[in-house]
């Protein structure tokens, strides 16, 4: 709707124009805005201000040749100028009500699928091999999910690109251990590498420790990266049981990466010697005390001297830098990318930035292709410091997981009690990942945010139970009303405000969904869910459905707006990974 107004005003300014009323060579940008209050309308712009003075007349007066020279459209009710000559625009109820049926009866919600579908690499999760998942890793995980999700829906090609953590010097000490601990008892392995967190702090302590045992690890990182595959085999044993414990948390949290999805580190390896000799052949990056640097003048220091990034060392050793570089050009070459997304914490976003300006130096992906980093803070305590323990350490992202169906469990388990105990724990599961999750997913990702037990599992407020309540409650309206939602056929028609208000609502759906795909920024549709649920219950409390005097037409208008509201709520909540119930 917004696109159509603007085009309106476009043709109103060209009409004026022709006219000699508002300067031939004035090209303003026309901006549509939703009014807050809706008593003023449900769009806005400003732009018989804007054009005033260029034009040599009043705001008001200029607003008013505006409004005159609008082509008629059947998708506008009315038009109203306000305060100092601002245009509001009332839509058309019966277009409005048509807008809300089509919600109903398209697959995707009369969300407007793009012209052009791209492919759209997203890098997010990126554990560490021989390292259980812990709260640190949760932001980028769902956030990213829910893109991928919100882009899959719109029919773009997604690769997800779990970048794993399953290279570098730390393998080595890993390797001997598991090495000794397989002469010791090689029945236990499997126990033993069970605690992985425990398994790599033994690792270190036998490196920090002993002597012989850090020239063994040392002597391993040198066979490792010359292929040697002995060594390559008790390295795939880690990253495979680190992969498997990952897959567990996954699926818990109802996120869509696989094993297929993983694109370690590892897997670039063998492109770096190449990309370092190809900068060096160009003289992109050139030799400083030894070691191959690529002078940015875009970072330069206080002094105006600019800043050096090593892409090899003096013993011929790689930096994750070089391996961001692979990774950019490995993901427009080969994965055939429009567009890449990486949400990675904010403190990362230097090391990006400088990565990325040498692969559009060297060329090996274009300007057009967009690298976005979609950066994100902190989860904090109450206390606004980084989420930990009480003893200080890092939790688990299973223990979170667990102390939530725990919490959820104390507060819903008596509500329940006349349902199965498969039909419980399923209940009980989905308000405690969805609480967790949506708790994140509800704040802007570019601020750190207070996690709060108490808060995320509220009925009440923006909360994941709250919504998954709200479709709930619709699915109790049609069990009442002995209708399947799919069977509706009538019309919707606009009579009560609040009727009105949720229609208004339920339009937004496709602008909302549109932003979250363009900002990577679930928080969006989460504050769209928790308004449209408001505007629900408003309607629910204003609009009888399965009460006596309701006439049919009204009851199959009514049920309809149910329809869209559920179907609209479980899309949305679908693209957050969260699941809806049934009962409640």
């Amino acid at each position: 709707m917004k696109e159509h107004i603007q085009h309106l005003l476009e043709q109103a300014v060209s009409a004026l124009k022709s006219k000699e009323i508002l300067p031939a060579d004035i090209a303003p940008r026309i901006q549509v805005d939703r009014c807050k209050d809706r008593a003023h309308g449900d769009l806005a712009t400003n732009l018989a201000l804007i054009l005033a003075k260029p034009a040599g007349k009043p705001p008001r007066t200029l607003a008013e040749a505006i409004i005159e020279n609008l082509p008629s459209s059947d998708l506008v009710g009315k038009t109203e100028i306000a305060g100092p000559g601002f245009i509001n625009f009332f839509m058309d109820r019966g277009y409005l009500a048509r807008q809300v049926e089509a919600v109903v009866k398209d697959e995707h919600a009369n969300v407007q699928r793009p012209e052009k579908v791209q492919t759209v690499v997203v890098d997010y999760s990126a554990p560490n091999v021989a390292k259980e998942m812990h709260v640190g890793h949760i932001r980028s995980t769902i956030i990213g999910d829910a893109v991928v999700r919100t882009l899959e829906f719109l029919g773009h090609k997604v690769i997800r690109a779990n970048h794993l953590g399953d290279w570098g010097t730390q393998f080595g000490m890993l390797i001997a251990h598991l090495e000794d601990l397989q002469k010791q008892n090689p029945d236990s392995l499997n126990m033993e590498l069970s605690d992985v967190e425990n398994f790599y702090r033994e690792s270190k302590k036998c490196y920090d420790s002993d002597p012989a045992f850090a020239e063994k690890a040392r002597n391993y990182v040198v066979r490792l990266q010359g292929g040697d595959q002995d060594v390559l085999a008790m390295w795939q044993k880690l990253v495979d049981v680190t992969l498997e414990q990952n897959s567990k948390v996954y699926d818990r949290l109802n996120v869509s990466l696989t094993r297929d999805d993983v694109m370690g580190e590892s897997m670039y390896n063998p492109m770096l010697p190449a990309i370092v000799e190809d900068l060096k052949e160009r003289g992109i990056a050139v030799e400083d005390d030894g070691a191959l640097v690529v002078f940015l003048e875009e970072y330069a220091n206080k002094d105006g001297q600019p800043m050096g990034v090593i892409i090899q060392k003096k013993d011929g050793g790689f930096l994750y830098t070089t391996t961001d570089i692979a990774c950019a050009k490995y993901r427009y070459e080969t994965l055939g990318a429009d567009r890449v997304l990486y949400f990675i914490d904010s403190r990362q976003h230097q090391h990006l930035m400088q990565a990325w300006t040498i692969v559009r130096k060297a060329g090996y992906v274009p300007e057009s292709v967009p690298l976005e980093h979609h950066a994100f803070g902190m989860m904090l305590g109450k206390d606004g410091r980084p989420f930990k323990t009480r003893s200080g350490g890092t939790i688990r992202l299973s223990d979170l997981l667990n102390e939530a169906h725990e919490r959820a469990t104390n507060l819903l388990e008596s509500k329940l009690s006349d349902l199965s105990k498969e039909e419980r724990d399923e209940i009980i599961e989905a308000v405690a990942i969805g609480a967790v999750k949506y708790a994140d997913l509800s704040k802007n990702r570019t601020t750190d945010y207070i996690f709060d037990w108490d808060n995320m599992l509220a009925f009440e407020g923006n909360t994941a139970p709250y919504l998954q309540y709200a479709y709930t409650r619709i699915q109790s309206i049609f069990r009442k009303a002995g209708v399947d939602a799919n069977s509706l056929t009538g019309q919707i028609v606009l009579n009560a405000d609040a009727e009105d208000a949720l229609a208004q609502k339920l339009t937004q759906f496709n602008e909302v969904v549109q932003s979250v795909v363009a900002k990577g920024m679930p928080h969006l549709l989460c504050t769209y869910l928790y308004s449209l649920s408001g505007a629900f219950m408003s309607f629910y409390e204003a609009c009888p459905i399965n009460k006596d005097g309701v006439s049919p037409q009204e009851k199959e208008s009514r049920l309809l707006l149910c329809a869209a509201t559920a179907k609209t709520l479980k899309i949305g909540l679908e693209m957050l990974g969260i699941k809806t119930l049934e009962r409640m």
